[in-house]
């Protein structure tokens, strides 16, 4: 691999399995948000490199749709050593696009090898109901097949982490893929590709570089792609679905949250603190899993303010430049900061910023690790996706009340219980309205279990087998066997 850390490098996007620039030449300048400088320049897609990459899928998933799930799991697996063994480049590439802490992005590195390892086996045993007569005279098998061109839309928050998310599924069960990385984070994705042209055949792997508005909905609206996937915000979710409609193409949304933690009065308190230090801050809140908003008992309310203050003021953030002890990077522009800053302000009004809340005088698009407590519950604060390091604390009466206002907004991605009585534990996870519902922990995900939500965080699940069954279509085959 080519050295990823030059002060500024130019890169190239991957179609068809050569590396070439944008159609019509254009160039835009990727930006550390860590310190505000340019750190490389990619290419600008329009229309015409979409029309190039989707022809180069298409084409290529007339021969990769034939081959074997054993052929495709090892190849799989070739991903799994590769992303391993470049790990350390990769993560630095990473912590340098995305503004997060240099050990978390390597680290984040190996989580998608291992999804990747995960996909090798599950594409192998894909589940299908047993060849049967439910007709005289006739036998009916069921088969998954794949679905064809898939476009993938990848967010900046975890750029390398939901692309793999995207990618190992897909192409594990048959698809051909244009992935398009987000416009602000594009470097890892494009130097994977550096790694992905050694192992699969041209055209099976396609990755652009551009902006939603010059080439998302071209790509969304193609007539030759027949799924989309995408993890972003709400707002794109629904406008690429009117998109989508028009050619009844198949969706996978993966989408925002608005994580409720309901901590009961028999809950250990510095268990759930220490949990929120890092569930809610990590990756600088920038995390549609996030735990965002606490409902804490009566009881213990002032308790855990207490604690989860004492926690988050021990959050060391800053520069990721600045040593490999920092635990909180940037946010990811300055637009974003400004967006936090702003909820934050408004915020103030109804409730008390108890730490933080502050924005440094500094370069780079920071804002301090930040604790609300006794925000109402139509807030804004409350009821919106933040998107950055800022968790809320809220006193509920009983658990009717704290079941209310979990479910109290328009999401429903990922929540948590923290609590000593099972039996509340089970009662109320089987209430919550959640994809997720955690107890005594909060964050924890794996390759082998679901990761998706209801009502406007989307649809479809991201790891696990449920992942893979989304990426195909149930073909019913009947035979007629003449007796």
């Amino acid at each position: 691999m080519t050295d990823t850390l030059e002060a500024v490098k130019t890169y190239k996007q991957f179609i068809g399995g050569d590396f070439v620039d944008a159609a019509d030449g254009r160039t835009a300048d990727v930006i550390n948000p860590a310190n505000d400088e340019v750190i490389a320049n990619v290419p600008a897609s329009s229309s015409e490199d979409v029309n190039r990459a989707v022809d180069a899928a298409a084409t290529a998933f007339q021969t990769w749709k034939k081959t074997t799930p054993q052929d495709r799991s090892l190849l799989m697996l070739k991903v799994a050593d590769a992303l391993e063994a470049n790990a350390d480049k990769l993560g630095r590439l990473e912590s340098a696009n995305a503004g997060k802490p240099v050990g978390a992005a390597i680290d984040e590195i190996g989580v998608c090898a291992d999804l990747f390892r995960f996909v090798a086996g599950a594409a192998r045993v894909m589940d299908g109901l047993a060849a049967n007569e439910f007709a005289a005279g006739h036998t009916s098998i069921i088969r998954r097949d794949p679905i064809g061109v898939v476009a993938s839309i990848a967010p900046w928050n975890y750029p390398l982490y939901m692309a793999s998310w995207k990618l190992g599924p897909a192409l594990a069960t048959g698809n051909t893929v244009v992935l398009k990385p987000s416009a602000r984070t594009p470097l890892s994705a494009l130097a994977f590709a550096e790694i992905l042209s050694e192992i699969f055949p041209a055209g099976v792997v396609n990755v652009l570089s551009g902006s939603g508005s010059d080439i998302g909905d071209a790509l969304v609206s193609h007539p030759t792609v027949r799924m989309v996937s995408i993890t972003g915000d709400t707002a794109t979710g629904k406008h690429i679905a009117k998109l989508a409609a028009d050619t009844v193409k198949r969706l996978h949304l993966e989408l925002g949250g608005k994580a409720p933690v309901i901590v009961f009065d028999d809950a250990d308190i510095d268990q759930a603190a220490e949990t929120l230090r890092f569930a809610g801050y990590w990756n600088s809140g920038q995390d549609c899993t996030a735990a965002t908003r606490v409902i804490a008992g009566p009881k213990v309310y002032d308790k855990f303010v207490s604690a989860l203050a004492d926690q988050v003021r021990t959050i060391k953030w800053g520069d990721p430049a600045e040593g490999d002890d920092i635990e909180m990077g940037s946010l990811i522009a300055q637009a974003h900061a400004d967006k936090v800053e702003g909820m934050v302000d408004r915020a103030r009004a109804g409730a008390e910023v108890v730490v933080g809340g502050n924005r440094p005088d500094r370069a780079g698009a920071y804002y301090s690790p930040t604790v609300i407590a006794g925000p109402d519950q139509k807030s804004e604060i409350v009821q919106e996706e933040v998107f950055g390091p800022v968790v809320t604390v809220q006193r509920f009466s009983d658990e009717e009340q704290a079941v209310q206002w979990a479910n109290d907004t328009p999401y429903g991605l990922a929540s948590s219980i923290f609590t000593s009585d099972i039996g509340r534990a089970m009662r109320v996870a089987k209430a919550l309205e959640f994809g997720h519902v955690w107890v005594n922990e909060h964050f924890t995900l794996t390759s082998e279990t679901p990761h998706g939500g209801v009502k406007q965080s989307g649809w479809g699940k991201d790891g696990s087998k449920y992942a893979l069954e989304d990426y195909t279509f149930v073909k019913h085959v009947m035979i007629n066997t003449g007796s």
